[in-house]
C-alpha cells in the first residue's frame, strides 16, 4: 500500500491492478488494471512516482516493475516495464527516491527431493527450477536495474539458518536506512536478514535470528486446538522467521522492527505434528519444523511476537506472549490456529508522533482484524498501548501512516474481508505511563483482494 501527499491518495494492490482511494474519505477514484503484465504484489510511492512489483504469469519467470505518474494515474512518460528477478514481492524507495529496491522472492513450483535424515532432521536437495532470490537495485534517474544483489556465498552470522529446504534463499521484504546506504531484508523461510549495501549493490552479511524459548517466563503459547485456551510454557522453540520488517532511529542508532510471522514451504513437507517426533498430551498436534527438530527438541515457525534489534541482529526487545494474551483478552484469538503459529504477526509500520515512536503490528490470524500498537521509543523499554479491533475486517495485510490536514492516519487492507479501513490517529502523550491513543473509524473503503501466497 502507497500512499501520495501531492493527491491525497492511497493506492492499494489487489490481484489484478491497484485501487487508488481518497485518503480522507475512502471514496473510490480509480482502478489501475495490471493484468498485461502479470499479477501485482506490491506498490510503493515517492514524490509523484508509483512503482508495482508484478510477477509473471509463470512466477519462475522474471517479473517487471512498471512506474506510473501519481496525478495523471497513466504509465509514467516514456517509462518501458523494468525487467526484475522472479517473483518480485515486495518493493520501496530509499528515502530520497532515487532508488527503487526489489525483493525478488524466486519461488520454485516443486522444490527439492527429500534426502536422508540427519540426526532426525529432515533434509532436502535443491530444486531443479529454482529462481535465485535477489534484490533488483533500479536508478530511478536512468530507469534501468543496476545491480542485483544475491546471496550465494554471502558471508554468515548468528544461528539457525534454515538451509535444508529444497529453495534457495527467498527475500520477503525490504527496509532501507535512513540515509540510503544499507538495506535490511527478510529471509523469512531461512530464519534470516541479509544485509545489503545499496551504494555497492552487494550483500554484505546474512543473519541467522536464532530461536525463542517458549519456556521461559512471559513467552507463553497455547499448544491446543481443542476449543480451550490455554496459555503454557513447553519446552518448545520458535524460529522468528520475520515477514515485514521496519526501521527507526533514535540517538544515532538503527533499529530493526520484525513481524515475527514464520512460515513453511507452500507443500508443507517442512513440517510436522510434534507427535511424530515423539511429543504427548498437549505438544502432539503442535506443527513444528521438520527440518529443524528432533525428539525432545522441537522447533516451531514464528515466535508469535514482534522483535527490535540493532543493526548487527542482537535482540532489543521482544513482545512476548503479549501479542496473543491482548488478542485472547479481546476476544478475537482464534484457537484453530494455536497449534499453528498464533495470532500471526504479519506486517508491521512505524510512526512518529508528537515526538514518540510507535510501531503497529498487523495479526493475520485473529476473529477480527487486529492492529497492535507499541510504543517503541525508548527500544529496550518498549510498551504495549493498545489493540484496534476493527469490525469488519480480516487478516490485515498492508500497513501504512501517513500524515494529512494536521492529523495522523493509519490505514490497512486486509486479505480475508477484502477491504480496506483507514483510522484517524490523536495521540496526547504527556508520560510514557499515561499516554492514550485515541482512534476513530473514517470509513471502510473500496473492496479489494490483496493477494498473498499459501
Amino acid at each position: 500500500m502507497g500512499f501520495d501527499a501531492a493527491t491525497s491518495t492511497l493506492w492499494v494492490a489487489g490481484v489484478s491492478g491497484v485501487d487508488v482511494l481518497n485518503a480522507r474519505t475512502g471514496a473510490f477514484i480509480d482502478r489501475i488494471d495490471t493484468t498485461a503484465y502479470g499479477q501485482i504484489n506490491s506498490v510503493s510511492i515517492h514524490n509523484g512516482v508509483a512503482a508495482f512489483a508484478i510477477e509473471s504469469t509463470v512466477r519462475t519467470n522474471p517479473g517487471v516493475v512498471t512506474l506510473y505518474d501519481t496525478s495523471t494515474r497513466a504509465l509514467l512518460s516514456g517509462a518501458s516495464p523494468i525487467t526484475v528477478g522472479a517473483l518480485p514481492d515486495m518493493l520501496t524507495f530509499t528515502k530520497d527516491g532515487s532508488k527503487i529496491l526489489v525483493a525478488n522472492e524466486g519461488t520454485p513450483s516443486t522444490y527439492g527431493p527429500r534426502l536422508a535424515d540427519t540426526n532426525g532432521h529432515r533434509n532436502y536437495g535443491p530444486a531443479v527450477n529454482d529462481p535465485v532470490g535477489s534484490v533488483s537495485i533500479i536508478d530511478v534517474g536512468t530507469r534501468t536495474v543496476t545491480h542485483t544483489a544475491t546471496l550465494a556465498g554471502v558471508q554468515q552470522t548468528g544461528t539457525h539458518i534454515r538451509t535444508n529446504t529444497g529453495m534457495d534463499v527467498e527475500p520477503e521484504y525490504i527496509a532501507v536506512n535512513a540515509a540510503g546506504t544499507k538495506a535490511y531484508v527478510t529471509l523469512q523461510e531461512a530464519n534470516a536478514i541479509g544485509v545489503l549495501n545499496v551504494q555497492t549493490g552487494q550483500f554484505e552479511k546474512v543473519i541467522g535470528l536464532g530461536a525463542k524459548d517458549f519456556s521461559l517466563a512471559g513467552n507463553r503459547i497455547d499448544t491446543r486446538d481443542n476449543g480451550t485456551i490455554n496459555l503454557t510454557s513447553p519446552h518448545v522453540k520458535g524460529l522468528y522467521m520475520p515477514d515485514g520488517i521496519a526501521v527507526y532511529e533514535r540517538n544515532g542508532q538503527t533499529f530493526l522492527v520484525t513481524a515475527n510471522e514464520g512460515d513453511f514451504r507452500e507443500d508443507d513437507e517442512d513440517r510436522l505434528a510434534a507427535s511424530n517426533l515423539g511429543a504427548t498430551g498437549d505438544l502432539a498436534r503442535l506443527r513444528v519444523s521438520a527440518t529443524d527438530s528432533s525428539a525432545g527438541d522441537l522447533y516451531a515457525a514464528g515466535a508469535r511476537s514482534f522483535s527490535i534489534r540493532d543493526e548487527n541482529g542482537n535482540i532489543v526487545y521482544d513482545s512476548g506472549e503479549i501479542l496473543d494474551r491482548e488478542a485472547i483478552a479481546r476476544g478475537i484469538y482464534d484457537d484453530g490456529r494455536s497449534r499453528d503459529k498464533g495470532v500471526e504477526p504479519e506486517g508491521v509500520e512505524v510512526m512518529d508522533i508528537n515526538g514518540r515512536t510507535f510501531a503497529l503490528i498487523g495479526l493475520e490470524r485473529t476473529l477480527k482484524a487486529g492492529i497492535a500498537i507499541f510504543d517503541i521509543t525508548d527500544a529496550a523499554n518498549s510498551s504495549f498501548v493498545d489493540m484496534i479491533v476493527s469490525d469488519g475486517d480480516l487478516a490485515p495485510e498492508g500497513l501504512k501512516g501517513y500524515f494529512l490536514d494536521g492529523s495522523y492516519y493509519f490505514a490497512f487492507s486486509s486479505e480475508g474481508s477484502n477491504t480496506t479501513s483507514v483510522y484517524k490517529l490523536a495521540a496526547a502523550v504527556p508520560e510514557p505511563e499515561t499516554y492514550a491513543m485515541v482512534l476513530s473509524a473514517l470509513a471502510v473503503m473500496g473492496a479489494m483482494r490483496v493477494r498473498r501466497r499459501r
